[in-house]
C-alpha cells in the first residue's frame, strides 16, 4: 500500500500526510486503484483532488475513486471485475447465543435480485389476510431459510447435526447444562427439539465432556470416525496455541510407521501444522492424555483436549452425545 501511494498518489499522499485525510479512506483509495500503473494513478489522484476528496465520506471516496479508475483504464476495469466474479462463495461464521451467520460473496447484480426477492416476500405478508407478528427482518430470514432448503417454513428444515449433549440434560429436563455444536458453541437443550422437520442424531460418547471411543481398520479417517475425531477436538486445530479450523485429520503414530486409524491416533490439524509435521526434525507421540510436539531444535509443546462440555461430577458415569 506504502508502494503505491508514493507511485502516482502524490495528492492524496499530501493530505494523509496533513492529517486531512484518514488512514481508512486513503486505503479505500490505494486498494480500489491497484490495478493500475502509476501514471493512470496519477490521473485517478488529480481528479481526485478535483472532487475534493478529503471532503467526501467512505462510501463516497469507495464510488468515487472505483468510477475514475473505470473512466481511466476500462479494460482494466472490466478484467478486475471479472477476476472478482471467480471469488464467489457462501461462508458460515458462528455468532453468540446460538445463532450463526450465513454470507453469500455474490456479483453485484445477484445479490441486490436475491435481497429484492426477499423483500419482496415482506409485502407479500404484510398484504395477507393472516395477522404479521414478525418483523422485517425475521420475514425474510424466514424466507430465505424456506426457499433455500425447500421446506414449507423455516422451522422444518430437516438436518444431520452433530450435538454433543451432557447425560444430566437428557435425564433432568431441568438441567442448566446447555448442549454444545462443535464450532458454533453452546445452545440450549430444548431449542434442539423445537422444530417439526426431521431430525437425525448421532450418538457418541463422552467422558468428562471429552469425546472417546471408536476404531477403524482403513488407511484414512472417513465417515463417522473423521466426525467423532472432529467433534472431539471441537473442530479446532489441536497443536497448542493454534485455533485455526480443522483441515486435514492426522495419525498421531504416523500409518507408515504402524500407526493405526482410531480415535485415539487421530488429531485434527490445520493445514499448516499437518504439513509441517511432516518435515524433517518434527515429531508428534501420545503421552499421558496428550499429545507431545517436538520440533527440530528439541522444543516441546503439549496440547490436551479440552472437555467440550462442563465437567461430569465423579458419580455422575458417562455423559451420551447425540
Amino acid at each position: 500500500m506504502a508502494r503505491d501511494l508514493h507511485a502516482g498518489h502524490g495528492h492524496v499522499r499530501a493530505l494523509f500526510a496533513a492529517g486531512q485525510l484518514s488512514e481508512y479512506r486513503t486505503a479505500t483509495i490505494i486498494a480500489a486503484t491497484a490495478h493500475l500503473s502509476p501514471t493512470e494513478r496519477a490521473q485517478v489522484d488529480q481528479a481526485l483532488a478535483e472532487h475534493h476528496v478529503d471532503t467526501l465520506g467512505v462510501r463516497r471516496v469507495h464510488d468515487l475513486t472505483r468510477t475514475l479508475a473505470a473512466q481511466v483504464a476500462p479494460e482494466k476495469f472490466a478484467a478486475r471485475c471479472r477476476a472478482a466474479r471467480t471469488g464467489r462463495r457462501v461462508s458460515v461464521r458462528p455468532a453468540a447465543d446460538g445463532m450463526a451467520d450465513l454470507t453469500a460473496h455474490l456479483p453485484v447484480a445477484e445479490a441486490v435480485a436475491c435481497y429484492a426477492a426477499l423483500a419482496a416476500a415482506v409485502n407479500e405478508a404484510a398484504v395477507s389476510p393472516e395477522p404479521l407478528t414478525r418483523t422485517r427482518g425475521q420475514v425474510m430470514a424466514d424466507t430465505f431459510v424456506e426457499r433455500l432448503t425447500g421446506q414449507a417454513t423455516a422451522q422444518d428444515v430437516n438436518v444431520e447435526i452433530q450435538v454433543l449433549v451432557p447425560v444430566e440434560a437428557l435425564v433432568d429436563p431441568g438441567s442448566p447444562l446447555p448442549a454444545q455444536i462443535p464450532r458454533h458453541g453452546p445452545v440450549p437443550v430444548d431449542l434442539l427439539t423445537t422444530g417439526t422437520g426431521r431430525t437425525t442424531w448421532r450418538r457418541l460418547v463422552t467422558r468428562e465432556g471429552v469425546v472417546i471411543g471408536g476404531d477403524s481398520r482403513s488407511r484414512l479417517f472417513t465417515g463417522r470416525l473423521a466426525a467423532l475425531i472432529r467433534a472431539r477436538d471441537g473442530g479446532r486445530c489441536r497443536e497448542s496455541s493454534c485455533d485455526a479450523p480443522i483441515r486435514h485429520l492426522d495419525h498421531i503414530h504416523r500409518w507408515a510407521d504402524g500407526g493405526t486409524t482410531t480415535v485415539d491416533n487421530g488429531r485434527g490439524l490445520c493445514a499448516f501444522h499437518n504439513q509441517v509435521r511432516e518435515t524433517r526434525g518434527w515429531r508428534a507421540e501420545t503421552v499421558g492424555s496428550g499429545i507431545v510436539t517436538t520440533t527440530p531444535t528439541g522444543a516441546e509443546y503439549v496440547s490436551t483436549a479440552l472437555p467440550i462440555t462442563h465437567p461430569v461430577p465423579e458419580n455422575a458415569g458417562h455423559s451420551c452425545v447425540a
